[in-house]
Protein backbone atom coordinates (compact mmCIF):
# COMPACT_ATOMS: atom_id res chain seq x y z
CA UNK A 1 0.00 0.00 0.00
CA UNK A 2 1.05 3.68 -1.05
CA UNK A 3 0.81 6.37 1.83
CA UNK A 4 0.03 9.37 1.18
CA UNK A 5 0.59 12.78 3.58
CA UNK A 6 -1.04 16.24 2.98
CA UNK A 7 -4.15 17.90 2.24
CA UNK A 8 -7.19 17.25 1.99
CA UNK A 9 -7.73 17.62 -2.18
CA UNK A 10 -5.30 15.13 -2.74
CA UNK A 11 -8.07 12.55 -1.94
CA UNK A 12 -9.88 13.77 -5.20
CA UNK A 13 -7.50 11.60 -7.65
CA UNK A 14 -9.59 10.25 -10.85
CA UNK A 15 -9.94 6.67 -10.87
CA UNK A 16 -9.50 6.44 -7.75
CA UNK A 17 -12.45 3.50 -6.87
CA UNK A 18 -13.58 1.77 -3.00
CA UNK A 19 -13.34 4.57 -0.87
CA UNK A 20 -12.93 3.54 2.36
CA UNK A 21 -12.76 6.03 5.57
CA UNK A 22 -10.89 3.99 8.56
CA UNK A 23 -10.21 5.08 12.54
CA UNK A 24 -7.47 4.19 14.12
CA UNK A 25 -6.11 4.38 17.24
CA UNK A 26 -2.31 3.79 18.04
CA UNK A 27 -0.05 3.87 20.97
CA UNK A 28 0.85 7.26 20.38
CA UNK A 29 -2.00 8.72 19.99
CA UNK A 30 -4.71 9.21 17.27
CA UNK A 31 -3.87 10.18 13.90
CA UNK A 32 -4.82 13.76 12.90
CA UNK A 33 -7.62 12.22 10.76
CA UNK A 34 -9.50 9.35 9.28
CA UNK A 35 -7.46 7.73 7.34
CA UNK A 36 -8.60 7.52 3.50
CA UNK A 37 -8.33 4.38 1.55
CA UNK A 38 -8.82 3.06 -2.20
CA UNK A 39 -8.05 1.43 -5.44
CA UNK A 40 -6.00 3.54 -7.98
CA UNK A 41 -5.56 0.69 -11.23
CA UNK A 42 -3.63 -1.98 -9.34
CA UNK A 43 -2.45 0.28 -6.48
CA UNK A 44 -4.08 0.41 -2.48
CA UNK A 45 -3.75 4.06 -1.52
CA UNK A 46 -4.27 5.37 1.59
CA UNK A 47 -4.23 9.09 2.68
CA UNK A 48 -4.63 10.96 5.97
CA UNK A 49 -4.58 14.60 5.89
CA UNK A 50 -1.78 15.99 7.99
CA UNK A 51 -3.63 19.11 9.33
CA UNK A 52 -7.03 17.05 10.10
CA UNK A 53 -9.90 18.25 8.96
CA UNK A 54 -10.49 22.08 8.45
CA UNK A 55 -6.55 22.42 9.36
CA UNK A 56 -6.53 21.73 13.16
CA UNK A 57 -3.27 21.43 13.83
CA UNK A 58 -0.25 23.54 13.83
CA UNK A 59 2.90 22.16 12.09
CA UNK A 60 4.39 21.48 16.18
CA UNK A 61 1.03 19.22 17.04
CA UNK A 62 0.75 17.23 14.24
CA UNK A 63 0.39 13.83 15.55
CA UNK A 64 3.31 12.42 13.32
CA UNK A 65 4.15 9.46 15.42
CA UNK A 66 0.00 8.37 15.08
CA UNK A 67 0.31 9.06 11.44
CA UNK A 68 2.85 7.20 10.20
CA UNK A 69 2.21 4.03 13.17
CA UNK A 70 -1.07 4.25 11.49
CA UNK A 71 -0.10 3.61 8.09
CA UNK A 72 2.26 0.69 9.62
CA UNK A 73 -1.56 -1.02 10.27
CA UNK A 74 -2.64 -0.67 7.30
CA UNK A 75 0.09 -2.17 5.40
CA UNK A 76 1.81 0.85 4.02
CA UNK A 77 5.73 0.22 2.59
CA UNK A 78 6.04 3.83 1.01
CA UNK A 79 5.04 7.28 1.62
CA UNK A 80 4.75 10.56 -0.73
CA UNK A 81 4.70 13.64 1.99
CA UNK A 82 3.47 16.56 -0.13
CA UNK A 83 4.02 19.76 1.54
CA UNK A 84 4.31 23.55 0.83
CA UNK A 85 7.68 25.21 1.03
CA UNK A 86 8.67 28.85 0.68
CA UNK A 87 11.79 28.87 -2.20
CA UNK A 88 15.09 29.91 -0.93
CA UNK A 89 16.41 29.96 -4.44
CA UNK A 90 16.16 32.01 -7.27
CA UNK A 91 15.73 29.42 -9.72
CA UNK A 92 12.63 28.19 -7.85
CA UNK A 93 9.77 29.96 -8.23
CA UNK A 94 6.54 29.87 -6.52
CA UNK A 95 4.62 26.98 -8.50
CA UNK A 96 7.59 24.65 -9.29
CA UNK A 97 7.71 21.34 -7.46
CA UNK A 98 10.53 20.14 -5.74
CA UNK A 99 12.28 17.15 -4.46
CA UNK A 100 14.46 16.83 -1.89
CA UNK A 101 16.99 14.95 -1.25
CA UNK A 102 18.19 16.05 2.16
CA UNK A 103 16.71 17.98 5.29
CA UNK A 104 17.82 20.15 8.10
CA UNK A 105 16.02 19.94 11.41
CA UNK A 106 15.40 23.14 12.95
CA UNK A 107 12.63 22.10 15.03
CA UNK A 108 12.66 21.94 19.15
CA UNK A 109 9.06 20.75 20.62
CA UNK A 110 7.87 17.82 18.63
CA UNK A 111 8.40 14.26 19.68
CA UNK A 112 10.79 12.60 17.18
CA UNK A 113 11.50 8.99 17.91
CA UNK A 114 9.08 5.81 18.78
CA UNK A 115 12.35 4.86 20.75
CA UNK A 116 11.91 5.77 24.32
CA UNK A 117 10.75 4.89 27.89
CA UNK A 118 13.25 2.05 28.02
CA UNK A 119 14.39 1.06 24.54
CA UNK A 120 16.91 3.05 22.53
CA UNK A 121 17.55 2.92 18.48
CA UNK A 122 19.76 5.16 16.76
CA UNK A 123 18.73 4.26 13.02
CA UNK A 124 20.69 5.39 10.14
CA UNK A 125 19.77 8.75 8.32
CA UNK A 126 22.35 9.87 6.19
CA UNK A 127 20.31 9.99 3.13
CA UNK A 128 16.78 10.23 4.49
CA UNK A 129 15.05 10.20 1.32
CA UNK A 130 14.64 6.44 -0.47
CA UNK A 131 16.65 6.49 -3.35
CA UNK A 132 14.59 4.07 -5.27
CA UNK A 133 10.92 6.66 -4.38
CA UNK A 134 12.89 9.27 -5.49
CA UNK A 135 13.89 8.19 -9.05
CA UNK A 136 9.92 6.94 -9.05
CA UNK A 137 8.86 10.39 -7.84
CA UNK A 138 11.03 12.01 -10.65
CA UNK A 139 9.05 9.94 -13.13
CA UNK A 140 6.07 10.89 -11.91
CA UNK A 141 6.75 14.90 -11.98
CA UNK A 142 8.08 14.35 -15.46
CA UNK A 143 4.99 12.49 -16.93
CA UNK A 144 2.37 15.44 -15.12
CA UNK A 145 4.51 18.41 -16.85
CA UNK A 146 5.75 19.66 -13.88
CA UNK A 147 8.24 22.28 -13.37
CA UNK A 148 10.57 20.38 -11.02
CA UNK A 149 13.51 20.41 -9.31
CA UNK A 150 15.20 16.74 -8.20
CA UNK A 151 17.30 17.34 -5.23
CA UNK A 152 18.20 20.20 -3.09
CA UNK A 153 18.00 20.20 1.20
CA UNK A 154 14.87 21.21 2.73
CA UNK A 155 15.37 23.16 6.17
CA UNK A 156 12.18 22.57 8.31
CA UNK A 157 11.74 25.69 11.41
CA UNK A 158 9.40 25.13 13.77
CA UNK A 159 6.81 27.41 13.28
CA UNK A 160 4.19 28.01 13.07
CA UNK A 161 5.50 31.82 12.45
CA UNK A 162 7.02 32.50 8.93
CA UNK A 163 11.06 33.33 9.01
CA UNK A 164 11.96 36.89 9.98
CA UNK A 165 14.36 38.09 7.43
CA UNK A 166 17.53 37.63 9.01
CA UNK A 167 16.91 33.69 9.74
CA UNK A 168 15.85 33.94 5.77
CA UNK A 169 18.87 35.44 4.97
CA UNK A 170 20.86 33.11 7.40
CA UNK A 171 19.04 29.76 6.21
CA UNK A 172 20.23 31.33 2.77
CA UNK A 173 23.65 31.11 3.73
CA UNK A 174 23.80 27.10 4.83
CA UNK A 175 22.99 26.51 0.75
CA UNK A 176 19.22 25.22 1.09
CA UNK A 177 16.69 24.98 -1.69
CA UNK A 178 13.34 25.41 0.27
CA UNK A 179 12.20 26.01 3.70
CA UNK A 180 9.03 24.35 5.53
CA UNK A 181 7.44 22.72 8.47
CA UNK A 182 6.36 19.92 8.54
CA UNK A 183 8.89 17.68 6.81
CA UNK A 184 10.61 17.04 10.73
CA UNK A 185 10.42 14.67 12.19
CA UNK A 186 7.83 12.82 9.91
CA UNK A 187 11.01 11.59 7.64
CA UNK A 188 12.51 10.44 10.97
CA UNK A 189 10.14 8.76 12.14
CA UNK A 190 9.43 7.11 8.87
CA UNK A 191 12.82 5.92 8.73
CA UNK A 192 12.01 4.16 11.99
CA UNK A 193 8.81 2.66 11.25
CA UNK A 194 11.17 1.27 8.27
CA UNK A 195 8.83 2.81 5.75
CA UNK A 196 10.23 4.26 2.47
CA UNK A 197 10.07 8.14 2.03
CA UNK A 198 10.01 11.14 0.04
CA UNK A 199 8.74 14.69 -0.51
CA UNK A 200 7.12 16.73 -2.89
CA UNK A 201 7.66 20.12 -1.97
CA UNK A 202 4.72 22.82 -3.64
CA UNK A 203 6.90 25.99 -3.96
CA UNK A 204 4.30 28.98 -2.80
CA UNK A 205 6.58 32.07 -2.30
CA UNK A 206 10.11 33.50 -1.61
CA UNK A 207 10.05 33.47 2.14
CA UNK A 208 10.68 36.56 3.01
CA UNK A 209 14.47 37.08 1.67
CA UNK A 210 13.21 38.71 -2.32
CA UNK A 211 13.61 42.39 -2.41
CA UNK A 212 11.32 41.77 -5.72
CA UNK A 213 8.64 40.09 -4.32
CA UNK A 214 6.43 40.62 -0.75
CA UNK A 215 7.18 39.11 2.54
CA UNK A 216 5.13 35.52 2.43
CA UNK A 217 1.59 35.41 3.55
CA UNK A 218 -1.09 33.03 4.01
CA UNK A 219 -3.02 34.06 1.26
CA UNK A 220 -0.31 34.03 -1.18
CA UNK A 221 0.39 30.46 0.05
CA UNK A 222 -2.83 29.55 -0.36
CA UNK A 223 -3.35 31.11 -3.82
CA UNK A 224 -0.23 29.64 -5.39
CA UNK A 225 -1.52 26.12 -3.34
CA UNK A 226 -5.04 26.19 -5.31
CA UNK A 227 -3.59 27.13 -8.67
CA UNK A 228 -0.93 24.13 -8.38
CA UNK A 229 -3.01 21.45 -6.37
CA UNK A 230 -4.36 20.00 -9.80
CA UNK A 231 -0.18 19.09 -10.81
CA UNK A 232 0.15 18.07 -7.24
CA UNK A 233 -3.23 15.48 -7.79
CA UNK A 234 -1.26 14.32 -11.26
CA UNK A 235 1.63 13.80 -10.27
CA UNK A 236 0.81 11.61 -7.20
CA UNK A 237 -1.48 9.86 -9.79
CA UNK A 238 0.95 9.02 -11.41
CA UNK A 239 2.85 8.23 -8.98
CA UNK A 240 0.61 5.42 -7.23
CA UNK A 241 -0.69 4.05 -10.60
CA UNK A 242 2.98 3.25 -11.50
CA UNK A 243 4.02 1.58 -8.43
CA UNK A 244 3.17 -1.62 -9.00
CA UNK A 245 5.37 -1.79 -12.18
CA UNK A 246 8.15 -0.49 -9.38
CA UNK A 247 10.19 -3.29 -8.45
CA UNK A 248 9.89 -5.14 -4.68
CA UNK A 249 12.26 -2.57 -2.34
CA UNK A 250 15.73 -2.70 -3.05
CA UNK A 251 16.86 0.57 -0.73
CA UNK A 252 17.60 -0.04 2.93
CA UNK A 253 14.62 1.62 4.68
CA UNK A 254 12.42 -2.01 5.33
CA UNK A 255 15.69 -3.32 7.25
CA UNK A 256 16.56 0.03 8.85
CA UNK A 257 16.14 -1.29 12.66
CA UNK A 258 18.15 -4.69 12.06
CA UNK A 259 20.80 -3.24 13.90
CA UNK A 260 19.69 0.06 15.62
CA UNK A 261 18.30 -1.17 19.27
CA UNK A 262 20.55 -0.77 21.32
CA UNK A 263 18.93 -1.78 24.60
CA UNK A 264 19.63 -5.03 26.02
CA UNK A 265 16.75 -7.45 25.24
CA UNK A 266 16.18 -8.57 28.41
CA UNK A 267 15.73 -4.78 29.50
CA UNK A 268 12.77 -4.06 27.13
CA UNK A 269 10.00 -3.01 29.95
CA UNK A 270 7.27 -5.09 29.04
CA UNK A 271 5.27 -1.39 28.11
CA UNK A 272 7.75 -1.00 25.66
CA UNK A 273 7.74 -3.79 23.78
CA UNK A 274 3.90 -3.67 23.79
CA UNK A 275 3.92 -0.22 22.42
CA UNK A 276 7.02 -1.01 19.76
CA UNK A 277 5.12 -4.66 18.83
CA UNK A 278 4.23 -3.66 15.02
CA UNK A 279 8.03 -2.04 14.67
CA UNK A 280 10.01 -4.72 16.22
CA UNK A 281 8.34 -7.58 15.12
CA UNK A 282 9.63 -10.65 16.58
CA UNK A 283 13.45 -9.93 16.09
CA UNK A 284 12.71 -9.35 20.49
CA UNK A 285 10.09 -11.70 21.72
Amino acid sequence: MLGIIGGSGLYELPGLTGVRRRRRTTPFGDPSDEIVTGQLGEQEVAFVSRHGKGHRYSPTEVPYRANLHAFRQLGVTRVISVSAVGSMKEAIAPGHMVLPTQYIDRTVARPRTFFENGVVAHVAFADPVCPQLHEHMKGACFAAGATFHAGGTYLCIEGPQFSTRAESELYRSFGVSVIGMTAMPEAKLAREAELCYATLALATDYDCWHAGHESVTVAQVLETMKKNVATAREIVRNAALGLSRLEERSCGCGRALESAVMTAPAQIPNAARERLALLLGDRFR
